[in-house]
Order: C-alpha cells, then structure tokens, then sequence
C-alpha cells in the first residue's frame, strides 16, 4: 500500500525485452535503501525489485502490467516518479494507493493559474471510472484532489513543489498517464451498481 506522496524521481538506465516482460533498470538516490522482494511504486505502479547493483535496482514488468500502463512507453533517460511501500503506523499524508494503475488517461490542457498550475485529463469513460470535486486521484504515482469534475475527464492544480519534485515538470499535453481512482470510490460505486 502506497499514500500517493512522491519520495524521489529516479531515472530509467536500461530497458531490457525478455519475452513479454520487460525489465526496467533504475538509478535512484534510494537504491541503497532498497531490498530483494521490496515493492515500490514506478508512476504509480506497483513493481518488485529484482536485482541491485551500485545505485541502481532493476524491477519487472510483465504484459499484463505493460498492456494497463504507460511504462510501455519508457525511454532510457526518462524520469519516473517513485515512492517505497508505506510502513505501518506513518501517517498517511496522501490517501490510500494501491499501486494498481486501473487505466491511463491523457493530458489535454495545462494551464499556469499565476501560483499553480492546472492539469487537465481524460479517460475511458466506457471503463466505468469515476472522478468526483474534492475526491482523490492519483496520476502517475501523486496523490492528487480532483477539481472539475465531468463523465471523462478532469482537472487538478499542482502546487509549485508537487511540480519541482514530481514528473509533472516534464508532462507536456497529449502524453499518458497512469490512472488510480480512489480505491473507496470504487467499493462505493460497485455497491450502488454505478459500475
């Protein structure tokens, strides 16, 4: 389980094909920290460390994980956002991340709001996946609260720190992102037959 808060960027070193995986080697100022079996979440993907070696861990992705996400689309040299499992009792300064990515969604529109900078999106909405004003999101990993809200798309603002410390600083309109709806909202839903 994750809280959607960004611990550090990393930067991809080598992406290598094996069959339908695909093994993705990171430089991280955390690797020292990490461990055989460990799970972190790369653009809000949950994926467990397979080998370390100096200041770069390698982690696995299988077809199933490349087919629902953006990591598909990763070049060396790309910057990731990485956050380690939470431990239990910290507080949960986010909200509750799975890791799960449950689609990928699109940047349409960002907009500097002289402070902020808002972010606009749209998904799927053949997929069932609901956003709702105040709710959570996470893209790419970042615990997000959403603001305009519609049936497949909406909006959030980044304050100026999330954009410094996060990929957000590289995300330009038409990319993809990795989705993660409020696991809450989605229990909810599924109860009252929304999905």
């Amino acid at each position: 389980m994750f809280t959607g808060i960004i611990e550090t960027l990393g930067v991809v070193k080598n992406l290598k094909s094996d069959k339908d995986n695909l093994h993705i080697t990171i430089k991280s100022d955390i690797t020292n920290e990490l461990k055989i079996d460990q799970s972190v979440a790369h653009n809000g993907v949950c994926l467990t460390v397979v080998a370390i070696e100096n200041d770069e861990y390698t982690v696995t992705a299988i077809k199933e994980t490349l087919d629902k996400t953006n990591l598909a689309d990763l070049k060396v040299n790309a910057i990731v956002n990485l956050e380690r499992a939470m431990k239990l009792g910290d507080r949960l300064d986010g909200h509750i991340v799975q890791g799960h990515v449950d689609e990928t969604g699109v940047c349409t529109n960002i907009k500097d709001e002289n402070g902020s900078t808002v972010y606009t999106f749209e998904y799927n909405s053949s997929n069932k996946n609901v956003t709702i004003e105040k709710g959570s999101i996470t893209i790419n990993g970042v615990s997000l609260t959403v603001i305009n809200s519609t049936k497949n798309g909406f909006s959030v603002a980044i304050i100026p720190y999330t954009w410094e410390n996060t990929t957000f600083k590289t995300l330009l309109v038409n990319d993809k992102v990795n989705l993660e709806f409020d696991v809450i909202g989605k229990y909810v839903a599924r109860l009252t037959n929304l999905n």
